[in-house]
Parts: C-alpha cells; sequence; structure tokens
C-alpha cells in the first residue's frame, strides 16, 4: 500500500504536572488541519494546539516522524514523548 499524508489537530490542556495533550483530530488537509488548531487554541480549556502532518501505511503501521505545520498558544517544547 502507498503512503498517505495524515493532516491533524492536537489540543492541549493544563494539568497539575505542565501540559498534557487532548483527543487529536485527523484533518482533511492541511490548511483544515491549521484552522481546527487555531479553534481549538481559542476554546476553554485547552492552552494551546498544533496542526502536523505524517507519512505513512496505516496497513503497518509504519509512520515517518511527524511535520509540524503550526503552533497555537501553550504547547510543550519537547513533544517527542508525546
Amino acid at each position: 500500500m502507498p503512503e498517505v499524508t495524515y493532516y491533524v489537530a492536537l489540543p492541549f490542556v493544563a494539568t497539575d504536572d505542565g501540559i498534557a495533550p487532548g483527543e487529536a483530530v485527523e484533518c482533511f488537509n492541511p490548511n483544515s488541519a491549521v484552522l481546527r488548531a487555531e479553534a481549538f487554541s481559542h476554546k476553554p480549556g485547552y492552552v494551546g494546539a498544533l496542526a502536523f502532518s505524517r507519512k505513512g501505511d496505516s496497513a503497518t503501521a509504519n509512520f515517518r516522524d511527524a511535520k509540524i505545520i503550526c503552533k497555537f498558544g501553550a504547547v510543550p517544547d519537547d513533544l517527542s514523548a508525546l
């Protein structure tokens, strides 16, 4: 199966330990991921959000590293643990 690009908006919430990811939302294209991330960043309960893309094959669960498209508000500096 050929590689597919996934576009995702990921919100962040404040916790006692800092900032944690919320529920990611898959989007149709990079523009919709950016718009959704920006909307998340303004919603009550969220402190920030980011839009990213990731290429891979869902059948084999083999994915490349995510590429950040855009960040809004408070987003952790180290995203490697997510």
